[in-house]
């Protein structure tokens, strides 16, 4: 029997084959260290998106069985991006693969040029994903039927990145978690509004109406202050645009207001994050669900070594949280602490343990471990 947590049933692991699958693009990061783009002579090379760095935390950090829904173009890039995906552990059995042309011309897979920034210099983010294999996906891609009525999965996360990459991508989110919910399956969705990928596409009223389809078959929904302002319309008072500072009250504000418009949320969450420098943040994380507020510990002057990814690493914490059984307190705790040790380490995805996550949410601290 499905045990009911948050207001929601999920599924029992033994029914399922999957406890969670990921929809999205997986793009190359190509990372200049401590340097900068422009000037760069070499890169460190990771894998990364929005989506997909949730499968990867909970199957690497919390150990649970997910998969990914995306394209490659089947070159040697593509299937670098398989190796970094199996060495993560994710499975790939719903990867779809496009003929590769020689040149690109019909496909391409994408790349993510991203600076960690430092004191003052903010991270910067350069894509180059146009006409990438994942944007081209449309409805019918995957037999969601098959997937999540025969095979059977507990959790399905996407979001308003891919979303975003093209009219096709955000029609396949549509249609995926309709079909989630027919078959039982939760659905989280991050809301990750970036203004480069709606500008050329009718902007905010574009990001609108696409995401404002999208959230009426979502349970669990995620974003900041701007995601929920940008994607779905609702007003936040007391926010501060720079983040220099945090008001709680504005962002319960701003849930009560999604709730309101949203009534089939069980749980929204965002995280709190007050960016002093680049390398020195605030954050924590605030949960809703039941009618109830639940704020994990705050991290006051987190040293920050590669930004990217922290919201990711969160969303899939506090997942795991709601899988475990472990209740919204626990969740939105542990979801904040893998998002703090994600930023520690380098690369979109986590590189921490479930040991080290669960002894910083009971208030550890970086005493050496011998």
């Amino acid at each position: 029997m499905p045990a009911t947590m948050a207001d929601f049933a999920i599924q029992s692991a033994s029914a399922c084959t999957f406890d969670q699958i990921s929809l999205g693009e997986i793009m190359l990061r190509l990372d200049p260290g401590a340097g900068r783009i422009r000037t760069a002579r070499q890169f460190q090379v990771w894998e990364g998106g929005g989506e997909y760095n949730v499968a990867r935390g909970l199957r690497r950090c919390f150990g649970l069985r997910t998969a990914v829904c995306t394209a490659f173009v089947d070159n040697d890039i593509g299937r670098l991006l398989e190796d970094f995906v199996l060495q993560g552990g994710v499975d790939t059995r719903f990867v779809r693969w496009a003929p590769f042309d020689g040149v690109g011309r019909a496909a391409r897979n994408g790349l993510n040029f991203t600076e960690r920034g430092f004191s003052v210099r903010g991270a910067v983010g350069v894509s180059d994903r146009g006409w990438s294999a994942a944007s081209q996906l449309s409805p019918g891609a995957f037999d969601w039927d098959e997937i999540f009525g025969k095979q059977g999965v507990r959790w399905l996360h996407t979001g308003g990145i891919f979303a975003a990459l093209s009219d096709s991508t955000g029609a396949l989110v549509l249609e995926a978690v309709q079909k989630a919910k027919q078959h039982g399956v939760v659905v989280s969705y991050d809301l990750n509004y970036r203004p480069s990928l709606w500008t050329s596409i009718g902007g905010k009223a574009r990001a609108q109406a696409v995401n404002q389809e999208i959230a009426r078959s979502v349970d669990v929904m995620l974003g900041n202050e701007e995601d929920f302002t940008a994607c779905l319309g609702l007003a936040v008072e007391g926010a501060d645009e720079d983040l220099l500072h945090i008001d709680v009250a504005a962002f319960k504000k701003m849930i009560a207001a999604a709730v309101a418009a949203y009534p089939n949320f069980k749980v929204v969450a965002t995280t709190l994050r007050a960016a002093k420098t680049a390398t020195r943040n605030d954050w924590g994380a605030i949960c809703w669900t039941n009618g109830m507020f639940f704020e994990s510990h705050k991290y006051a002057d987190l040293e920050i070594l590669d930004r990217v990814g922290g919201g990711d690493s969160f969303a899939s914490g506090l997942i795991y949280g709601f899988l475990s059984g472990a209740g919204a307190q626990r969740a939105v705790d542990l979801g904040a602490a893998h998002g703090a040790l994600s930023m520690t380490t380098p690369g979109d995805t986590s590189m921490a343990t479930l040991a080290e996550v669960e002894r910083l949410a009971k208030g550890g601290g970086a005493r050496v471990q011998r």
